[in-house]
C-alpha cells in the first residue's frame, strides 16, 4: 500500500467515525433531528368557539343567515321578547337588544287552530312581499300599499284560505269566516311581515294571517306585536337574500325546535 492510499484510507475511517458520532447525536445522516428538549412544532390556532345564545340552541337554522327569535318565559303568557340575530361565518350574533312584544291572548301553542288565540311555535319563513297602509318604511323586500279591497282570506272552506286576495273595492269578498279587510287596519297595518306558517301546504282550519305587526297595546288573536319604531327597524333590516326565518316558541321549548 502507497502512502497516497493509505492517506485516502485514514479519511475514509475518519468520516465513518464522524457519521457514526452523527447518527448517535441526532438520530439520522440525512440531516438533524428536532432535539427533545425543542419541544413539538408550535400548533396553529383554533378558531375561538361561538357564543352560546339562542339560535345555538336551535337544532337546525338551514341555510338561514338572519334569524327573528319570539320567546316568551312560559306558554300561557301573551308577553314576550323579540330579537334578530345575524350569521357570520359559523356563529350568530345578536343583531338588536330584545324588544317588548306581544303574542296571542292566549299564550303559544304548538298545536294552533283558527280562532283560539295562540301564537303557532316553530321555526317559520318569512314571506316575501311586505304589506301596509302606510308609506314604505324601506324594505328591501317588495312592499304592497293597501288599497280598499286588499283582503286576507280566513275562511277554513275557502280555496283561498289563509292567503291573500283583492277583490274591486266596494264588492262582497267571495270568502267569509274573519277574513281582515287589511286596507282599514290602519293601527296595526301601518306595516307588517308574514309568518309563514300553514302555508305549504295550507290545512284548514290549522290558522291562518299570523303577522309581524304594530303594537295596539293589548294581546293579539295569534300576531305578534311590537312597537312601531321596533317594527320599522325589524322590517328595514330583513333581507331575502339571507333567507331570514322567524323561530317562536316559549323558553322552555324553543332549544328543541
Amino acid at each position: 500500500m502507497t502512502q497516497k492510499t493509505r492517506s485516502s484510507a485514514g479519511r475514509d475511517q475518519g468520516r465513518a467515525a464522524l457519521a457514526a458520532l452523527w447518527l448517535v447525536a441526532f438520530g439520522t445522516v440525512a440531516g438533524p433531528a428536532i432535539p427533545a428538549w425543542a419541544g413539538a412544532a408550535p400548533q396553529a390556532e383554533k378558531a375561538p368557539a361561538c357564543p352560546g345564545n339562542l339560535p345555538t340552541r336551535l337544532a337546525s337554522t338551514g341555510k338561514a343567515r338572519q334569524l327573528v327569535s319570539v320567546e316568551a318565559a312560559n306558554g300561557r303568557t301573551s308577553l314576550a321578547t323579540l330579537q334578530l340575530w345575524q350569521r357570520t361565518g359559523s356563529c350568530w350574533a345578536s343583531a338588536s337588544p330584545p324588544w317588548r312584544a306581544l303574542i296571542g291572548r292566549n299564550g303559544f301553542s304548538d298545536h294552533h287552530r283558527e280562532g283560539d288565540g295562540t301564537t303557532p311555535v316553530g321555526i317559520f319563513g318569512i314571506g316575501p312581499v311586505i304589506y301596509g297602509n302606510a308609506p314604505n318604511p324601506g324594505t328591501r323586500q317588495p312592499y304592497h300599499l293597501l288599497v280598499c279591497g286588499d283582503w286576507w282570506d280566513e275562511d277554513p272552506t275557502s280555496a283561498g284560505y289563509n292567503t291573500f286576495q283583492h277583490v274591486p273595492c266596494g264588492q262582497q269578498p267571495p270568502f267569509g269566516g274573519d277574513s281582515e279587510a287589511l286596507w282599514t287596519e290602519t293601527v296595526a297595518y301601518p306595516s307588517f311581515a308574514v309568518v309563514e306558517y300553514n302555508t305549504r301546504p295550507v290545512v284548514a282550519y290549522a290558522g291562518s294571517g299570523i303577522f309581524i305587526h304594530a303594537d295596539v297595546g293589548e294581546p293579539t288573536e295569534g300576531c305578534v306585536s311590537v312597537p312601531l319604531d321596533d317594527l320599522d327597524r325589524f322590517l328595514r333590516w330583513l333581507d331575502p337574500r339571507q333567507s331570514p326565518v322567524v323561530v317562536m316558541g316559549p323558553a322552555s321549548q324553543i332549544g328543541n325546535l
